[in-house]
């Protein structure tokens, strides 16, 4: 069984999918729509510019998204997806490539949902950190005693967890977590404590854009942050995607699950191979590959 996988905001950089858009007639056309929705060249951006340029968040998520979703539809072999997961961004690539939104509307979540977390990091100065090497429970545990917000966000593999929150609180459970065993823990280079309680407003704004956009039922089950497990239901689809701003990425569980559900190989659809590096850390002996244009 074939698990398709979508990556998130880190996967960026200069020249993405411009070789998709030499390629392919339905890429250029997918493109051209994608700049007409936003109001700018996104695709420019994305083919010529600068790292700096593509890190803006308002930035960075759609062209992601745009390049994880075109390569689904232009891919040399077909996307044919048994099961489908996105983390974090990527879980509205994936909804859009298996056809739970059309692509219309998911440029358009993707932007607003860009523009709310950019105004809730601007709102309240806040990080996120990861932590290398220390068991997941023991991370909530210094969490949970920190003062101040701290959370888990991104469980992305074992033995590496990331946490958000507010600088004092962060940069606090980073000294107990070294003290306590840790590896590393690093702060990441990013502009707010995403899937935190910090992005309650952002939360709040897309939830209304959310709730007036079609969903239908994916043509196979998404596994959804928040939950870890298949989802076809659009209601709960919605459900989980407002939650999922403030909840943290569940994607060591989505891969133990995908994988206990009998997913045989993870292709990757995007720009990089973090995820699929992940999924070797999961079980390295576990098939992975990229989605490609070459048949």
């Amino acid at each position: 069984m074939r698990a398709y996988v979508f990556p998130g905001q880190g996967a960026q950089f200069s020249g993405m999918g411009k070789d998709l858009h030499d390629a392919s007639a339905a890429a250029r056309e997918l493109f051209a729509q994608a700049d007409e929705i936003l109001g700018f060249s996104i695709s420019q951006t994305m083919f010529e510019g600068t790292d700096e340029e593509l890190k803006q968040t308002k930035v960075t998520q759609p062209a992601i998204f745009l390049h994880s979703v075109i390569l689904s539809k232009v891919m040399g072999d077909g996307f044919q997806p048994d099961m489908v997961a996105g983390h974090s961004l990527g879980e509205f690539s994936a909804l859009v490539s298996a056809g739970a939104m059309n692509f219309e509307d998911g440029v358009k979540l993707v932007s607003q949902r860009a523009q709310a977390m950019q105004k809730a990091c601007e709102a309240e100065p806040s990080t996120m950190a990861a932590i290398l090497g220390l068991a997941d429970d023991i991370v909530e545990q210094i969490c949970s005693e920190t003062e101040g917000v701290v959370v888990a966000a991104n469980y992305n593999c074992p033995g590496q967890l990331v946490i958000s929150g507010s600088f004092p609180a962060v940069e606090a459970a980073c000294a107990k977590c070294t003290e306590a065993g840790a590896i590393r823990a690093i702060l990441l280079p990013v502009g707010g404590a995403f899937h935190s309680p910090l992005m309650e407003p952002a939360r709040a704004e897309l939830e209304a854009a959310i709730r007036n956009t079609h969903f239908q039922a994916p043509v196979c089950p998404v596994y959804q942050n928040v939950v870890a497990s298949a989802v076809t239901d659009p209601e709960t689809i919605q459900a989980n995607l407002v939650a999922q701003l403030t909840a943290p990425v569940r994607w060591t569980q989505t891969m133990q699950n995908m994988i206990a559900d009998g997913a045989t190989e993870a292709i990757e659809v995007g720009p990089g191979k973090v995820l699929q590096g992940l999924f070797k850390k999961v079980d390295r002996r576990f098939p992975t590959s990229s989605g490609s244009i070459e048949s």
